[in-house]
């Protein structure tokens, strides 16, 4: 039998048996509630230190993992009864139609160094809160009195979505591209000042003159840039060693140490007419000649995403290029023009009649094997068959790539600043996975000898077997039998455009090719309204600081909140032993008191007073 004995704060013993049954023996009520409380104390504590703080670091840490998939994985309705959710709308005025995006997002959480967190609003359907009208804005040059009229049930659908009482605070930007870039200044002009000056009276958005414009491929690049980049979550900050990152020279801080932030990813875009590269220059860039420098001037954008201009963190350099005649269509009728040319100046100075008749057609390699096709200009016809021979067709078309011997350059002889292929990564949008995926059912990761072997077999197969394929379904939903005709030569475009253009070696492995990112389609204006409202931040901080010094607090995350009640917890703990050891002196006087009575009893003497604790 063990006996453990107490003070505290009187005598009490109990004893455990050996069969482990605790007795509790001289207890006061008073007793067992002091120990009840501590035991309860103890285990709060516990409970608070190892518990929580497991459960929320954990929470903590797949949040900042998962932060940025939850940005574009996130289907729900956007919930309109939020008061502290913000609003913003775009309009992207493009060649064929015009279509309107409405963003929303939370208020900044008080720290400068984090973007907005900007997502696509949704409705009651949770669908994206989208719509598209046609013809385009550029259709109105000869009346541009119209135009407002034509863009009134863009702005109308929209304001039936943002609250009411947002209205006066949501930013309106009406951001114009390819059509309206081919009409004379006066008439964009023109457009753009019926806008301003109709668009006010009707509708209540925070709409200035700065607002509506027409941007350039540039502008239009760089905000695709930091849509696709915002969205992968590449503009947050990591201390995650496995995360990777990348040893950045702030333009204009060159006597500055460098610094080291996420690494972003550029973004090729192969569409029908264009082709577009873009992606972060870290370090600063040389020249070959004083003409490259003036060049490149005009290819490389400086921007600050982040809201305080002295901040540099947030600060990026990035090449924009675009290649018009290099997308895909596009290029397959620069080749058929040259192949046309060649071939009727080549019948003329050797006497042939290559290509006159269906009985003696030109020989394309660039067409899968026995495929027939015609080229029609000037009221002639040129027939064609297939060879199938897919390094011919890449020997055939480098000439349309009109590279130069000069350093640092990519199609057209254009200059292109040195990507660091060791630590890069691109993803490859629009051709770049058709090529791919379609027929070919390889989209993703990218290895350039896989997919050569690919294209080659493809290439190789006959026509009548590639149809009976299609007709049994095994190719994309989406491919017809335009895409299966000109498949291999788009496979070599896209090849050599990648390779030989851009000069990507074949070894390289860090390109994927995609349509969407995350399941959802990427557009340029996430890119725009990100960069154009990238001072509202300031709003917000300014207001916390102006509700006093105590506001900072709420900025903080929950795992520093409760570190401050940990602290407040021990402090009352502290309190309550305190309180219980002046309990103590208190009884051991009066144990002193009692012994001192009762010695006087025995002496038969009258006990003498003692004063008293006052």
């Amino acid at each position: 039998r063990i006996s453990i004995s107490c003070l505290l704060p009187a005598s009490w013993h109990f004893s455990i048996s050996p069969v482990g049954c605790p007795r509790i023996l001289n207890t006061t009520l008073r007793q067992i509630v002091v120990i009840g409380i501590l035991a309860a104390a103890v285990s709060l504590l516990y409970y608070s230190l190892v518990v929580i703080r497991n459960k929320y670091g954990r929470a903590y840490r797949d949040k900042r993992f998962h932060r940025y998939l939850a940005r574009v994985t996130d289907t729900e309705a956007t919930d309109t009864n939020n008061p502290n959710l913000n609003y913003g709308i775009v309009v992207d005025c493009g060649s064929s139609g015009s279509r309107i995006f409405v963003y929303c997002w939370p208020r900044h959480n008080g720290n400068p160094h984090d973007l907005l967190d900007i997502k696509q609003m949704r409705d009651k359907n949770r669908k994206p809160v989208v719509m598209k009208i046609k013809p385009g804005i550029s259709e109105f040059a000869s009346s541009p009195e119209k135009v407002s009229d034509y863009i009134s049930p863009l702005l109308s659908f929209a304001a039936e979505h943002v609250p009411r009482a947002k209205h006066k605070e949501t930013p309106l930007y009406i951001l114009c591209t390819a059509g309206m870039r081919i009409l004379p200044e006066s008439q964009q002009k023109a457009i753009l000042e019926d806008l301003l000056t109709d668009i006010p009276v009707h509708f209540d958005f925070l709409f200035s003159d700065s607002h509506a414009e027409v941007i350039s491929g540039k502008q239009e690049g760089v905000y695709a840039w930091i849509g696709i980049n915002f969205v992968l979550g590449r503009f947050e900050h990591t201390d995650d060693e496995d995360e990777a990152i990348v040893e950045v020279h702030v333009p204009g801080s060159e006597n500055k140490e460098a610094i080291f932030r996420k690494r972003t990813v550029g973004i090729l875009d192969m569409g029908g007419v264009s082709t577009q590269i873009a992606y972060e220059v870290p370090k600063t860039v040389s020249f070959a000649s004083s003409q490259q420098e003036e060049v490149a001037k005009n290819l490389l954008a400086e921007f600050n995403l982040g809201c305080d201009a002295h901040q540099t963190e947030h600060v990026y350099r990035v090449y924009v290029a675009t290649f018009l005649g290099f997308g895909g269509n596009a290029a397959r009728q620069r080749y058929e023009d040259s192949l046309f040319t060649s071939t009727v100046l080549k019948n003329r100075l050797l006497g042939k009649q290559t290509g006159v008749t269906s009985d003696s057609p030109y020989l394309d390699p660039c067409l899968p094997l026995d495929a027939q096709d015609e080229i029609q200009q000037n009221g002639q016809i040129m027939y064609l068959r297939g060879t199938g021979d897919f390094n011919l067709c890449r020997e055939i078309i480098q000439p349309l790539m009109n590279k130069t011997n000069e350093t640092q350059t990519s199609l057209n002889g254009v200059y292109q600043p040195a990507v660091h292929f060791q630590n890069s990564e691109f993803y490859g949008f629009s051709e770049f996975y058709y090529c791919t995926e379609d027929v070919l059912r390889m989209g993703g990761d990218y290895n350039a000898a896989k997919f050569t072997k690919a294209a080659k077999d493809y290439c190789a197969t006959k026509w009548s077997v590639l149809r009976e394929r299609f007709d049994r379904g095994l190719y994309a939903s989406h491919a017809d039998l335009h895409r299966l005709k000109y498949q291999c030569f788009k496979s070599a475009w896209m090849y050599e455009v990648f390779h030989s253009g851009f000069s990507f070696p074949v070894s390289y492995s860090n390109l994927k090719t995609a349509l969407q990112v995350y399941d959802k389609e990427v557009q340029w204006t996430l890119g725009a309204i990100l960069y154009r409202t990238r001072f509202l931040p300031l709003r917000d901080i300014q207001q916390e600081n102006f509700r006093g010094s105590h506001s900072h607090w709420r900025s903080f995350s929950f795992v520093y909140n409760h570190y401050l009640f940990f602290v407040c917890f021990l402090i009352v703990l502290l309190s309550i032993l305190l309180y219980l050891l002046r309990l103590r002196r208190i009884h051991r006087r009066m144990l002193r008191n009692s012994s001192s009575t009762s010695l006087w009893i025995e002496e038969g003497l009258p006990p003498q007073k003692i004063a008293g604790p006052l």
